[in-house]
């Protein structure tokens, strides 16, 4: 049996449980797990939960376990990410809670900095920044763009930001107090679920701190769950931003009204993506979803020539998506065709 590494506990300090979802990550998950154990903050707990994998990662999990006494495995019925994180919530001992994702990987000061940042300023939840790269390594252009300097952001900002896709809603880039998520779990069977929770959470929160640093890397794989394998096929998530935008546009209203015209926005944007990904072979008069996206899309032409907040290359795909969706649809994956040959 391999030594159990003992890292300097620092028993004054809150304990931060760290909650990796694990399914068939056997080619990654040892890169991201040594990452966790390498942090300078090193009150930790690391949770592996396992869901249902079946390439032997279950057994990686184990015996990553051996190598340092701050990993917990636990293994379940496979069920998605929301259900294995919620399932990690409930077993947290730590006071702070963190969440790093199976094929991603951190540096060392993450944790540090960010329960840093919460102490200073009696803040709840603080947020490091990320970058994107491709399974090599190699940086890819930032989703995100990191604030020169750390900032807090109020939640309606936080929210107008989400709004205009500048904000980084995912919850790996976060740590906060455990009992934030009192009464709160994350949406099982959805592919949005990081950005629907933390809506719920900003409507009972001041704000977030959010750090410069790009120590979260995200890694873009090629199995992607919005990657299409064949021309027919078209994931989940394409409906479930469609379903958040309308959620998002009945709080705005209801709560956040000076944020309605960028709530405008991001529903057709919402939709123009859905629009964009959409098999041509499911652009049918008896796909209700589909008819229902067209019908906001005619309903709302008059918002998408005047919203201030869509450039003129969302205007223009959306006015003639509004038009003639197929006729578009095909133009577009000629295109698309062409320029990947070249």
């Amino acid at each position: 049996m391999a030594e159990r590494k003992q890292g300097k506990q620092k028993m004054d300090s809150p304990k931060i449980s760290v909650i990796v979802p694990v399914y068939n990550s056997i080619d990654c998950l040892e890169k991201c797990v040594k990452s966790i154990c390498a942090q300078t903050y090193s009150n930790l707990e690391i949770l592996l939960i396992d869901d249902g994998s079946t390439d032997g990662t279950d057994r990686l999990c184990e015996q990553l376990a051996k190598e340092d006494c701050r990993i917990r495995t636990y293994h379940k019925k496979n069920g998605g990410a929301s259900s294995a994180r919620n399932m990690g919530i409930g077993i947290a001992s730590g006071e702070y809670l963190g969440f790093v994702d199976s094929d991603d990987y951190v540096e060392p000061y993450v944790y540090e900095k960010m329960m840093k940042a919460l102490a200073e300023g009696g803040y709840s939840v603080a947020q490091i920044s990320r970058d994107e790269v491709d399974e090599a390594g190699r940086r890819l252009p930032d989703v995100c763009v990191p604030p020169q300097r750390k900032e807090f952001c109020e939640a309606q900002v936080f929210v107008k930001e989400l709004l205009l896709h500048r904000g980084d809603c995912s919850f790996c880039t976060k740590l906060l107090k455990k009992d934030v998520l009192e009464g709160h779990q994350f949406p099982e069977g959805e592919l949005n679920e990081d950005f629907r929770l933390l809506v719920e959470l900003l409507q009972e929160m001041e704000g977030i701190v959010i750090l410069p640093e790009q120590g979260y890397h995200v890694v873009c794989r090629k199995e992607s769950t919005t990657r299409r394998k064949t021309k027919d096929s078209f994931s989940r998530v394409f409906l479930d931003i469609v379903d958040n935008a309308d959620r998002m546009q009945e709080l705005v209203d209801s709560k956040y009204p000076a944020l309605h015209v960028y709530a405008v926005r991001f529903n057709l944007f919402q939709r123009l993506d859905y629009m964009l990904h959409v098999p041509v072979s499911q652009m049918r008069r008896d796909n209700v979803f589909y008819q229902k996206v067209k019908k906001y899309l005619r309903g709302h032409l008059r918002d998408t020539v005047t919203n201030p907040y869509l450039t003129k290359k969302n205007k223009g795909y959306l006015i003639l998506l509004t038009i003639a969706p197929k006729a578009v649809r095909r133009v577009h994956g000629w295109k698309m065709r062409y320029e990947k040959q070249q």
